[in-house]
């Protein structure tokens, strides 16, 4: 008898380890900058990280396994994110690394990721050059800085219509990257580019700068940049009285709450590059941005909405890998298909970027100290105000 019940026992205990009961744990480790000029980026990035990995293992995990997240932090430094990935995918065998935030950092890890033959899911980190290095194991599923002022560019075409334009950036890949492309964008609309400067990132002192910009009177100015930088940018601008028909931003540190909370009502309608809002139809989105106020208070910009999705496109390819290894995981990432909280996910390889996902990208601009999505239309909160009013004309 005690015979019969230590085999059913081990019966028991074997058929509960084949349905998954006793499944290790999926351990994920993202790197982020979580101290640093760029920690509001990866704080938000993190906590909607939590968010989704708490709704996956409410659902039974993946392939019920509960995803583990633990997160390293970068600093924004390459040197330190590439030691850090290192680290997961030679001791940890991580077989996966998604994540960071900043161009130069998403490049280090790139790089290591390609040579150690590891997929990498770039959830936030825009420079074109990323996915134009022939990688294979490279991913991206946010917009390239080419393409992140389309929406601006189509509303530049079709309501302003300026004749010049200022081009202020700063002095990163994200920063060169992004006015590079608005230089081309501005060519093809007939718009003349009167300048094209570039700051140091983290300086105290715009006023030399914006005083050339006063005196060349552009009808737009387009400036790309953190957030510190953004918000300092536009408190001088409003100092100084320059005047444009438009202040625009190139995504990143005009898109996130942290814009207005810092540049108080010198933010009142500039208007900014963005790839998502909780105004879009995605399904799910409008949840994820109550659901992320309600836990802390604003609602997320689109890096929150990137790294919430990421999770969810990590489920969906797991689920598809034939294998748990690397180069099986590359594969069902290059297939993916699906719609997320952020949009479509699908890797191309066409306008000479390899494993890139491509979207439309939106237009916000700040009214009464609040994001409105006015462009395109379609995903329209508000209607756009223009033309804006001068310093002058403000009360």
């Amino acid at each position: 008898m005690r015979r019969v019940l230590l085999v059913m026992t081990a019966v028991f205990v074997v058929s509960l380890f084949a349905a998954g009961a006793f499944a290790e744990d999926f351990k994920l480790s993202i790197p982020l900058p979580l101290t640093g000029k760029q920690a509001k980026f990866g704080e938000m990035m993190k906590r909607s990280y939590e968010i989704a990995a708490e709704e996956i293992n409410a659902k039974g995990g993946i392939k019920k396994r509960k995803i583990m997240l633990s997160f390293e932090d970068s600093g924004a430094k390459p040197e330190t994110a590439r030691a850090i990935v290192e680290k997961l995918i030679d001791v940890n065998k991580q077989p996966i690394i998604v994540g960071e935030y900043t161009s130069a950092c998403a490049k280090a890890v790139a790089a290591v990721a390609e040579e150690r033959k590891t997929p990498y899911l770039i959830v936030a980190s825009a420079d074109d050059d990323i996915t134009r290095q022939h990688y294979k194991y490279v991913f991206r599923q946010n917009a390239v800085n080419g393409h992140y002022g389309d929406g601006v560019v189509d509303f530049l075409r079709r309501v302003v219509k300026p004749k010049t334009i200022a081009v202020l950036y700063e002095s990163s890949a994200f920063g060169t990257s992004g006015a590079e492309a608005m230089v081309k964008d501005a060519e093809k609309l007939g718009t003349r580019v009167l300048m094209k400067e570039r700051y140091e990132a983290g300086s105290v002192d715009f006023r030399p700068l914006l005083s050339k910009v006063k005196a060349a009177r552009p009808d737009v100015v387009y400036m790309v940049s953190y957030v510190m930088d953004a918000s300092l940018l536009m408190k001088q601008i409003k100092e100084l009285r320059v005047d444009a028909k438009l202040f625009a931003g190139g995504a990143a540190g005009f898109a996130i709450p942290e814009f207005i909370d810092n540049a108080k009502d010198a933010a009142e309608y500039v208007v900014s590059a963005t790839l998502w809002t909780p105004q879009v139809k995605f399904q799910g989105a409008r949840e994820f941005a109550e659901k992320y106020k309600k836990h802390y208070g604003d609602y997320p910009s689109y890096h929150g909405a990137s790294a919430y999705s990421a999770l969810y496109v990590l489920k969906n390819t797991l689920e598809r890998a034939k294998a748990w290894t690397p180069d099986k995981i590359r594969d069902a990432l290059k297939a993916t298909n699906m719609k997320t909280v952020f949009g479509p996910i699908k890797f191309e390889d066409r306008e000479g970027y390899q494993n890139q996902n491509f979207m439309d990208t939106l237009v916000i601009q700040v009214q009464k100290g609040a994001f409105e999505t006015i462009w395109p239309t379609q995903y329209a909160s508000k209607k756009y105000i223009y033309p804006i009013p001068s310093w002058r004309e403000r009360r």
